[in-house]
């Protein structure tokens, strides 16, 4: 669903991403972790069409990105670290204009609005102007809008960030719920708990290259240690880099 093949980005002498290559199956939820500054976003950003890659190639639900970028993106979601809203539109009325622009009807954009807002919880405040919202409500109405279309894949940047507990656990559910039906979900995250509780596989980019992938389990035998928990696993394996950035908890 999600393909990447050997991605270059370079920034004069700097290289930010070298020969990324991934892939992400149908119903899968894939980890993306790393140290700051290893390449996770500006590689999601990359897959997203918000970049463009020195060489290298990104295909989603079949199409490839650089020769069909609009049916590329009409199977993807994106959820970034840092989403912008129009702040003076309704829940309701923003969720509206993001289908116009996958080129939602007007009845289809209503009862899909409808569903969403529900399933993250926020319908009583789908008349309410975004800018009343908390962050934690904001990240829900983003996602949301992600999903409307019915991505056939969803890419996410740091998804709990500004999340309290109970967001948190409702997010879990949504992405579970939504890999179920078959939508490949890569996500990239600090909070190595959610990576071991959430994701079937996991990769892990340092220096901008990948350096291990598989599941909790085989990144453990290549770390040459029994610990079932990840936290060890991925220090081990990044020789303890960026370990004041990495979060244990929710």
């Amino acid at each position: 669903m999600i393909l990447v093949e050997d991605l270059v980005k370079k920034y004069g002498p700097f290289t930010a991403v070298d020969g990324v290559s991934l892939d992400v199956a149908p119903g899968e939820i894939h980890g993306f972790l790393g140290p700051n500054g290893a390449g996770k976003t500006t590689t999601i950003r990359i897959i997203a069409g918000l970049l463009k890659p020195d060489s290298g190639r990104v295909v989603i639900d079949g199409a490839d990105l650089a020769t069909r970028p609009e049916t590329a993106k009409a199977s993807l979601g994106f959820i970034p670290d840092r989403p912008f809203i129009y702040e003076k539109l309704t829940a309701s009325e923003f969720l509206r204009f993001h289908g116009g622009l996958y080129g939602m009807d007007g009845d289809g954009i209503g009862r899909r609005a409808a569903e969403m807002l529900e399933l993250f919880e926020l319908t009583r405040w789908e008349g309410e102007l975004v800018e009343s919202f908390s962050h934690g409500m904001k990240q829900r109405l983003v996602m949301c809008a992600a999903f409307l279309h019915r991505p056939r894949a969803v890419l996410v940047d740091e998804p709990m960030v500004g999340l309290d507990p109970r967001g948190a656990r409702l997010i879990k559910q949504v992405f579970h719920h939504m890999s179920g039906r078959g939508v490949a979900i890569l996500m990239s995250t600090h909070t190595l708990e959610v990576a071991q509780e959430m994701c079937d596989r996991i990769s892990i980019i340092q220096k901008g290259r990948i350096i291990a992938r598989g599941t909790v389990e085989e990144l453990g035998r290549l770390a040459g240690t029994a610990d079932e928990r990840l936290t060890p696993v991925f220090l081990k394996l990044t020789g303890g880099a960026g370990l004041q950035e990495i979060d244990e908890d929710l």
